[in-house]
């Protein structure tokens, strides 16, 4: 199996790199454009993976990533998302996406674990172990980062692959989708609480929408984890007012 060299993923970090949609992680094929391939394997390119990032099981008991999913606010900056509203949704997510290991959950459908806990990886250490166990999920961490948005928002923000997978890393990496979701505008009074919630849902599989239903229901077995009471009487705590 090809390793990852550092200096290579390092272009994840590398301003204004051309990239094209992903529809899938890796590609053995010599232009990775051709068949959605987001690493570079055997001379390949890097193409930009869309968000999309929550617990599934497909049927007959495999487990399956969903269909990756677009930004509402592509363009979203992740400065400034810090704050006690933002550690409150954090908190939130946490609890219905990876209630029991936290920061070192890894997807319970992956055959092969990774050899060390989650926080104590490189992010170059998790694009290896993705690479060495295809054909399994991989969503990793409080926030279960499938791939493709692992790879997405830690170029965002210009992480590198030698940075360690800590608990600061992964809350920056949420930062960013929470912004992508509508915390500016939330906190502006600009986007109502609901249509907020019913974004951050469309991230994470394990809170519902205002239908009480996760956004993936029935897709790969997925099920809101938490009811829609218990999100909007939380919500409300950190509604602007």
């Amino acid at each position: 199996m090809l390793r990852l060299s550092f200096v290579i993923l390092g272009l994840l970090a590398a301003p204004g790199l051309v990239l094209a949609e992903a529809g899938s992680l890796f590609s053995g094929s010599t232009m990775a454009v051709a068949r959605g391939g987001v690493i570079p394997v055997r001379g390949t390119v890097f193409t930009a993976p869309r968000s999309s990032l929550f617990i599934g099981r497909a049927e007959m008991g495999l487990f399956a990533d969903p269909p990756a999913h677009e930004p509402v606010y592509d363009d979203a900056s992740y400065q400034g998302v810090g704050g006690a509203d933002a550690v409150h949704i954090r908190h939130l997510i946490g609890q219905a996406e990876s209630r029991r290991d936290g920061y070192d959950a890894v997807q319970h459908g992956a055959r092969i674990k990774p050899a060390k806990q989650p926080t104590k990886m490189t992010l170059g250490e998790i694009y290896q172990w993705i690479e060495d166990t295809p054909g399994q999920p991989h969503a990793i961490g409080r926030y279960q980062f499938i791939p493709k948005t692992l790879l997405r928002v830690a170029r965002k923000i210009g992480a590198l692959p030698d940075q360690r997978f800590s608990p600061q890393l992964q809350d920056r990496l949420a930062d960013v989708l929470l912004a992508e979701a509508g915390l500016h505008e939330f906190r502006a009074g600009k986007l109502s609480r609901v249509s907020f919630m019913n974004n951050l849902a469309k991230i994470w599989a394990g809170l519902p929408t205002s239908s009480g239903r996760s956004y993936y229901d029935g897709y790969a077995g997925n099920k809101a984890s938490m009811t829609w009471a218990r999100f909007d009487a939380e919500m409300a705590r950190v509604e602007p007012g």
